[in-house]
């Protein structure tokens, strides 16, 4: 008994505790299982750990860069900023983890735990109607954090493998069930021709779009035929995009806050230094430490994602592949995709502006993934379905539920305090009334949650006009 212990507490302080060795133990498992040679498996486990490494230097410069910021809003107008964007709320969520004691090993768990349940709501694809299997690592990842925060926060008494495990029921089940909804979308848009869903952060977004387009707008006066300024397509990088975004909402935050100020609480900024310097400097910190966490999820994401797509085509054959939403951006134009930014950034800003003018306490602040990748999504349905009309309603609907949905869930959620929230359309609708439902019903909450997230795929085969066809994507 006591060799068990030592071992269980050796275990639990060198790999439970250390997210990168336990990551890296995973894709070596992974890999191992999928009958790798033992050096893919050895460099497998390098590249996540290090990978994960480097997402905890991306994750420390973006607190040390916004906590002046932060604390400058908060000390001088009583405001509380978040970030809209689920990288910040990947950040946010994990530092709220560790502020309780409890180590972000356990989202990793929860994923695991996740990734599992949803493989067997496939499997026995014939009781639960589900199709769909979500392996957007990255997605994955930044989901995890975030619904262990939510768990955690319900339930102080489950800060323990009980909480992991209710995660992972709530996450998985949200994988299966949404990516699901998305397939006969992805099958019209594709025009039969797809044979993938959408495993990303707007799946419940995707379905309503696809609902609502064609009560909107008319699909035959597509944006397809719509000329667009050339000088947009600067928005189509990732790091363009980041960093214009940062110069002017957090340009604009400190010409408000002051160079006098900002002196006082920030040591960085040296009085030989021009206000102007500081501003585009701080700024562009931002998209730097973000590119850089954004470098170090995609290492690890690489490898744990083959790991699991391996073992899901290994245990799962014919399941339908949920993937990120750019692979539906190949099906409609560039313009599309432009077009959802901007109806998607207008909305954004008037309910930013809606937010100042009424006094809300929490400061919203636009995220890139959220405004381009969510709306962008959105938009290819959107047109679709409903051509231009829709695709700018949509977008400009969604940009400003992604402002008013953020603010309240991170003030809810109390993640304002770290500096970030999710952001994205499923996390600011509906992630916010599980999340209020789990908080006030506690465990029957948990549980009633999943129970009507499982009827859905049920309800899908009951209304599907040929139930022959309902499982032909998976023959």
């Amino acid at each position: 008994m006591s060799v068990m212990y030592k071992f269980f507490e050796l275990f639990t302080n060198n790999i439970l505790t250390q997210p990168h060795f336990f990551i890296g133990l995973l894709v070596f498992i992974g890999y191992a299982l999928l009958k790798r040679p033992l050096y893919e498996s050895f460099a497998g486990f390098i590249k996540a750990a290090v990978g994960y490494l480097i997402l905890g230097v991306g994750a420390g410069g973006l607190v040390v860069t916004f906590r002046p910021i932060l604390a400058g809003l908060n000390g001088r107008f009583n405001l509380n900023a978040a970030v809209i964007d689920p990288y910040f709320g990947l950040n946010a969520a994990n530092s709220a983890i560790e502020s309780i004691g409890s180590t972000t090993s356990y989202m990793m768990i929860a994923l695991l735990v996740g990734f599992g349940w949803n493989m067997l709501l496939v499997l026995f694809r014939k009781y639960t109607k589900v199709r769909t299997l979500c392996i957007t690592g990255h997605i994955m990842i930044q989901q995890a954090a975030t619904i262990t925060w939510l768990v955690f926060l319900s339930f102080p008494q489950f800060r323990n493998m009980q909480g992991v495990i209710l995660t992972g029921l709530l996450i998985g089940t949200y994988w299966a069930v949404f990516t699901n909804l998305t397939v006969e979308p992805v099958k019209d848009l594709t025009d039969g021709c797809g044979g993938f869903a959408v495993g990303h952060q707007q799946m419940f977004g995707v379905w309503l779009v696809d609902k609502l387009a064609p009560k909107i707008g008319n699909k035959d006066k597509s944006i397809d035929n719509l000329e667009l300024p050339g000088w947009l397509a600067i928005f189509n990088d990732n790091v363009v995009a980041t960093g214009t975004l940062m110069l002017v909402f957090f340009g604009t935050l400190m010409v408000i806050l002051g160079a006098p100020y900002l002196r006082e609480i920030d040591p960085s900024f040296k009085v030989s230094t021009a206000f102007p310097t500081y501003i585009i400097t701080k700024s562009l910190k931002f998209a730097v430490y973000l590119q850089i966490l954004m470098l170090g999820v995609r290492m690890f994401v690489a490898e744990l994602t083959e790991s699991f797509q391996g073992i899901s085509e290994t245990v799962l054959p014919g399941s339908v592949p949920a993937i990120d939403c750019a692979a539906v951006y190949s099906f409609s134009s560039p313009n599309t995709i432009l077009f959802g930014f901007i109806f998607g950034l207008i909305g954004q800003l008037i309910a930013i502006a809606g937010l100042l003018v009424f006094k809300s306490p929490i400061m919203i602040i636009t995220g890139f993934v959220p405004v381009f990748f969510d709306n962008a999504t959105l938009a290819v349905f959107a047109n679709k379905k409903g051509g231009i009309k829709a695709a700018a309603v949509l977008t400009f609907c969604s940009g400003i539920i992604q402002v008013l949905g953020g603010a309240f869930a991170a003030a809810y959620f109390k993640l304002y305090k770290f500096g970030g929230w999710h952001g994205n359309f499923d996390f600011d609708t509906l992630w916010p009334v599980i999340g209020v439902a789990i908080n006030k019903l506690a465990l029957p909450g948990v549980f009633i949650t999943i129970v009507l997230m499982l009827v859905i795929p049920h309800l899908q085969y009951r209304r599907d006009t040929n139930k022959e066809e309902y499982f032909e994507v998976i023959a």
